[in-house]
């Protein structure tokens, strides 16, 4: 039961993902809209107003100033990754092809799993980098199919630059998402949530002004445009909202393995939206992630614990042992008074 509810839960991510594609390519396609930057500005700025605001009326340490003023400096940073991720992989596009930010954009996972073995302390068995194996290996058979499809029409004009975006991209993408795992299970999500709100919409604010605002200036804004950025500010505020709880019961590494089939269900959109071509392909790649993806969560990984410190810490033979003594003292005092 445990491996379908991480299942289930990982695919409702996935069509969060698809949602957010599916808007972006109607406007880049439809309505020659192309602002990333503004998209994820929306997107903080509600997560600023509902999870930020909520951690302002917080009492103790909960509270968002007593949050600032201990670790204001991390949550810029961890601010900074999030924003960043998701406007490297968006903007590879314009240099590179569909194939590379497909492939390289799976960067993410090894990196992910080193930073989850160093800073996290979690521990892999051989089935997990099998498991691994295969979802990289569905991954493979997608990006044939879309190459025999014919969807590999954008040919790039500065490939390099664009594979060096998308590994940045995935590499603080997994940066982002081990300190995701590390605050929801040590501290709170409402936390994560209301930090990468604050930051995230002063970062993105700042980068919106100086990248895009020639962008916005050009949109003729009608009522499908608007539509076209709710609909895309909803699906990221639920994947951003619900992702915690995902990683909460399982793992960012294994969050990350159920979401590769999220391009999966945006062909499977596109064969109607778009006019895509389907290929028996799609199925085999879906199905290939999905039995790695099973078979990474089938077996829990384990977490070591952190090297122990120099200093002897205070035993509970040591306590019981001060106990006794004192007693004995007592009691000694005791008869000579008597």
């Amino acid at each position: 039961m445990n491996i379908l509810k991480t299942i289930a839960l990982g695919q409702m991510l996935s069509l969060c993902i698809c949602g957010t594609a599916i808007t972006s390519q109607y406007l880049a396609e439809r309505y020659k809209v192309n602002t990333p930057m503004l998209q994820s500005f929306i997107n903080y700025c509600l997560l600023f107003l509902i999870y930020t605001v909520m951690l302002a009326f917080q009492s103790g340490s909960d509270n968002l100033l007593c949050i600032l003023k201990k670790k204001w400096w991390k949550y810029i940073l961890l601010g900074l990754a999030d924003v960043e991720a998701n406007y490297l992989i968006v903007r590879a596009y314009q240099y590179t092809t569909l194939t590379s930010v497909q492939l390289l954009d799976c960067f993410g996972i090894p990196v992910l799993m080193a930073l989850s073995w160093f800073v996290l302390y979690a521990r892999y068995r051989v089935i997990h980098f099998i498991a691994v194996a295969v979802c990289l290996l569905g991954v493979g058979t997608m990006v044939g199919a879309d190459i025999l499809a014919g969807r590999e029409d954008n040919t790039g004009n500065n490939v390099l630059i664009g594979d060096i975006l998308v590994l940045l991209g995935a590499s603080l993408y997994a940066v982002s998402n081990v300190c995701e795992e590390y605050i929801v299970k040590k501290l709170s999500r409402k936390e994560f949530l209301g930090m990468v709100g604050l930051f995230g919409t002063i970062i993105s604010g700042i980068q919106l002004l100086i990248v895009e605002y020639k962008d916005i200036a050009s949109i003729h804004w009608d009522w499908k445009i608007a539509l076209l950025f709710v609909a895309f500010a909803l699906c990221m505020f639920c994947l951003y909202s619900f992702m915690p709880l995902v990683i909460k019961v399982t793992s960012a590494t294994s969050v990350n393995l159920g979401i590769l089939t999220a391009d999966l269900y945006s062909l499977f959109f596109g064969l109607f939206l778009f006019g895509y071509k389907f290929s028996g392909l799609y199925i085999l790649s879906f199905t290939v992630i999905m039995v790695g993806f099973i078979l990474y969560c089938s077996t829990p990984t384990r977490t070591a614990e952190p090297a122990e410190s120099s200093v002897p810490p205070v035993t509970s033979i040591g306590i019981d042992n001060l106990g006794l003594k004192l007693e004995e003292n007592l009691q000694e005092t005791h008869s000579a008074v008597l």
